[in-house]
């Protein structure tokens, strides 16, 4: 069972939060109504590039800005560490929110024995299939393709 910080149950929701869309506003939207207080962890673009292998669209500032704005958040900590628990280290949270993705897989797995050693409850919710920023992204790079006149039209 997680701990409690004085009388409030503090959430932690990490994400790079790019190109921000319907599933980044579910998984805070649900952490929110799992704790008492919500930070939500934005991963810088060195970490972004760390872990998935490309830099965010938007950059960092503006993420931040936009996470920070979203109602459910009560504060917003810049992730510049790929250590969980270095980051908890530091936030001091209850629960770890993350997508159902991670469930079973190695990386979820290592967490949970991780965060298990301080405390920490890890929190899955269910991933967002119909909308990822990976799909925004190849929608984007699609349209930003020049558009070759066609020699097959007639005239």
């Amino acid at each position: 069972m997680a701990q409690r910080v004085g009388t409030h149950r503090v959430g932690y929701a990490p994400g790079v939060y790019d190109l921000f869309h319907v599933g980044h506003l579910n998984i805070l939207r649900h952490a929110r109504s799992q704790c008492d207080y919500l930070v939500a962890g934005v991963v810088s673009d060195e970490m972004a590039q760390l872990a998935k292998g490309r830099s965010p669209v938007v950059p960092l500032i503006e993420r931040l800005e936009i996470v920070r704005s979203i109602r459910f958040v009560d504060a917003a900590f810049v992730e510049t560490v790929p250590d969980k628990v270095e980051t908890w280290r530091q936030v001091r949270f209850d629960v770890l929110f993350k997508g159902d993705d991670w469930r079973g897989t190695e990386k979820g797995l290592r967490l949970e024995r991780d965060f298990a050693a301080v405390g920490v409850e890890i929190v899955y919710f269910p991933y967002t299939v119909h909308t990822s920023s990976t799909q925004l992204r190849r929608a984007l790079d699609v349209l930003a393709q020049p558009v070759m006149p066609s020699e097959a039209l007639p005239n």
